[in-house]
């Protein structure tokens, strides 16, 4: 394996999808701002970090990349499937349903008169 986190090896990130993806990349980009600004300033003790997260970085771009081109495919989240809930009855006031019921009978009326 190359250099980089070990959180973030090719084969873990071929079981991400793309949000996931996304966010890690997020993430690694804020923490090479930091590493950056602290080899400005002069406190950043370890300088192979800085290298490790710029491929962790690179690495998440090829594998979005790639599956763009569909050379990787795709992750399929799990479907689980839906518990039936239920159903209460709704309850409707009295002027609901005139409200509705005369909204019905405009519409008819319309249409006959065409």
């Amino acid at each position: 394996m190359a250099l980089g986190s070990k959180e973030l090896a090719s084969d873990q990130l071929d079981g991400f999808d793309k949000d996931r993806l996304v966010e890690e990349l997020r993430k690694a980009k804020e923490e090479l701002f930091n590493l950056r600004f602290q080899s400005a300033t002069g406190q950043l003790e370890s300088h192979g970090r800085l290298r490790s997260v710029k491929r962790d970085i690179a690495r998440i771009y090829t594998v979005l990349r790639e599956r763009e081109l569909g050379l990787r495919p795709e992750v399929v989240a799990p479907v689980e499937e839906a518990k039936p809930e239920k159903t209460e009855k709704v309850k409707k006031s009295k002027k609901a349903s005139t409200k509705d019921a005369a909204s019905v009978d405009t519409e008819a009326s319309e249409e006959d008169a065409k």
